[in-house]
């Protein structure tokens, strides 16, 4: 909707382009902090994004269900370890939800500019 004329906006508000998947804060992050590292430990991510292990678990179910990471078991010494990287269409879902965001903040910024 236009505000001037509450007709609709044919090009739609940037908000609905937002993926729930990927816009989830905790999924967000894990997405973001795995883009930087490329191959990132679960303890890591645990300890940065400030989540019990289980939380963890759960949001990184949701994302390699999504198709958007990898999670690769394995041992680093006698200590078992969970790797998390990105899958390509992790690295494009990821891109995306930036542009959409960076849409939003140019039109919320814009908006008040004009005020």
């Amino acid at each position: 909707m236009t505000t001037e004329t509450d007709t609709p906006d044919p090009s739609g508000h940037p908000v609905t382009g937002l993926d729930e998947v990927v816009h989830q804060r905790v999924r967000l992050g894990i997405l973001a902090i795995a883009h930087e590292a490329r191959r990132v430990e679960f303890g890591y991510l645990r300890t940065h994004l400030d989540l019990t292990a289980g939380n963890l678990s759960k949001h990184l179910t949701v994302l390699e269900t999504a198709g958007l990471i990898d999670i690769e078991k394995g041992y680093e010494g006698k200590r078992g370890r969970t790797w998390i990287t990105l899958t390509p269409a992790g690295n494009t879902a990821l891109a995306e939800e930036i542009g959409r965001l960076k849409v939003l903040i140019a039109r919320v910024e814009t908006t008040t500019e004009d005020q």
